[in-house]
């Protein structure tokens, strides 16, 4: 088990979700069961998969987790770039988040396969 409030890539999550919010905000009132629903949601998926997974028993079973939280944070990379194309929101709005979610993509990886090591060798803490 690990002390989820000592993991930046959390923090740095839960930042992202509160600027999502904001940015949502600014899309149409149609879109609110659509897209608004959908953006927010991967983005609370986030923070919500690598708490779940920090606080599991185990290594593997947390970087399960970060497996499922980098696919949220590809699915609202994505959703981003949907309102962009679809011309709802403009590009300099939406960038800001795009590099945020890129930056937690990269923590992402970077803290699995540190995991992956400490799996590797077995009774050591990250």
């Amino acid at each position: 088990m690990h002390k989820v409030e000592d993991l930046t890539i959390w923090r740095m999550s839960i930042d992202l979700a509160k600027l999502v919010y904001q940015l949502t905000s600014a899309l149409p009132s149609n879109e609110k069961y659509g897209l608004i629903s959908q953006i927010n949601r991967s983005a609370i998926s986030i923070s919500s998969n690598i708490a779940e997974g920090a606080g599991r028993n185990s290594n593997k079973e947390f970087k399960h987790f970060l497996s499922i939280a980098n696919g949220s944070a590809y699915e609202l990379q994505t959703l981003l770039i949907l309102t962009i194309e679809l011309n709802l929101l403009t590009e300099e709005k939406v960038k800001p988040s795009i590099q945020f979610v890129t930056e937690i993509q990269k923590m992402n990886y970077s803290l699995q396969r540190s995991i992956e090591k400490k799996i590797s060798v077995p009774n050591t803490k990250i």
